[in-house]
């Protein structure tokens, strides 16, 4: 695969022209942005995504890291399906993760992060579920560890990408060049930037209007750090909090687009008070799950299913799913050894995708159970020391 040209150093997108920038930063420069800072961690690459052709989750499987005998495998359980099945893209050295971006259909975009002495990324696309694999024009820039680092616009192939570095760029349909959208110092320096106290980006998606979206962690407290162009500048179109939370430094986890609308994930504090919240919006009204304390855990997976389904790991080993807004979490039973990520499904059921080595196990849990149960085990073929 050749490596395309250095992407263009424009600092603003197409879509927001520097006079219009400018225009709308104006009367700012006497007041410094929030200097970046390293991002609160992010939830796994170990993710499920709904989309119209299935159920599509990206595991990491093999043996250690540091030995380059780790390697992500990509699964559907197609639509109408109750079985899962192995569809790797072919021929990419995938020992950096895997981050999936649907783009309408039966498409889906595949993202292969850097790793070892790759210092580009890869884009891989399917447009029958995965059956049949072509190449995109890669990204020059490692993609950031995020589940919502790669998106696609539904329909016109335009991609948005967050970069390692904390740069959001755009590639228009088509285009062989990426262009700078906005970086988190850029973002920051806005209105809306200072009255969140941008500290890092952590999400781009597309809202159901087509409209580039950026997320990330706020330092001013009781803001929820999610972002649209408009007006030649960024604007906020985060939810608002309840009045309970307006004291909490705000975490935009998660944002992706699907079938619903925009949903995210928010986590509301840190440490022991730490909170976590459901959000969807089907275009500009939000609506909020009921908090869930995480009691000091961390958020570790995160998956979106059909409808307004939502399914957590925390690093408690829990499961949590919530079927919808304004629903409770449920907590799940304690989670089959080796779940790395649920893929939730309608009315409240869920599958546990569990991994050792090269086997993927698929564990269902029924709603008002009590405990999972074994349907499918996976082996994988795992080309151990090829990476070396």
């Amino acid at each position: 695969m050749s490596r395309p040209r250095r992407r263009s150093a424009a600092t603003i997108a197409v879509l927001l022209p520097a006079a219009m920038l400018a225009a709308g930063c104006a009367g700012t420069a006497a007041t410094s942005a929030p200097a970046a800072q390293a991002a609160p961690p992010s939830p796994s690459l170990n993710t499920s995504l709904d989309t119209a052709a299935g159920t599509w989750a990206a595991v990491v499987m093999g043996g250690s890291a540091t030995q380059h005998n780790n390697f992500w495998q990509l699964f559907i359980r197609p639509a109408g399906s109750t079985r899962w099945k192995l569809v790797t893209p072919p021929g990419t050295a995938d020992n950096g993760g895997l981050v999936l971006a649907g783009s309408g259909g039966q498409a889906l975009v595949t993202g292969f992060r850097p790793s070892q002495d790759l210092t580009y990324t890869p884009l891989i696309q399917t447009s029958d579920g995965g059956q049949a694999w072509s190449s995109l024009n890669p990204l020059d820039a490692a993609l950031a560890s995020a589940p919502d680092a790669l998106a696609v616009k539904p329909g016109s192939g335009q991609m948005l990408a967050l970069l390692d570095g904390g740069t959001a760029e755009e590639a228009a349909p088509g285009s062989t060049t990426w262009n700078t959208l906005a970086s988190q110092q850029t973002l920051a320096a806005t209105r809306a930037g200072r009255r969140c106290g941008l500290q890092s980006l952590t999400a781009a998606a597309f809202t159901p209007a087509g409209i580039p979206a950026l997320a990330g962690t706020c330092t001013r407290p009781g803001t929820a750090g999610i972002f649209t162009p408009g007006n030649g500048t960024w604007q906020a179109a985060g939810p608002v909090l309840p009045a309970a939370l307006i004291r909490q430094d705000i975490t935009v986890t998660r944002l992706t687009r699907t079938a619903q609308g925009m949903t995210a994930l928010l986590q509301a504090g840190s440490g022991p008070d730490a909170r976590l919240l459901a959000a969807w919006s089907p275009g500009g009204h939000w609506t909020l799950s009921p908090p869930l304390p995480l009691y000091g855990a961390t958020l570790t997976s995160a998956s979106f299913g059909p409808g307004s389904t939502a399914a957590i790991i925390t690093s408690a080993n829990r499961g949590q799913i919530t079927t919808g807004a304004r629903s409770a979490w449920l907590p799940l039973p304690p989670l089959p050894l080796g779940t790395a990520t649920l893929a939730p499904s309608p009315g409240g059921t869920a599958d546990a995708l569990a991994v050792r080595d090269g086997t993927l196990t698929v564990w269902q849990y029924a709603p008002g159970g009590t405990t999972w149960t074994k349907v499918q085990v996976i082996n994988v073929p795992i080309p151990y020391g090829s990476s070396g």
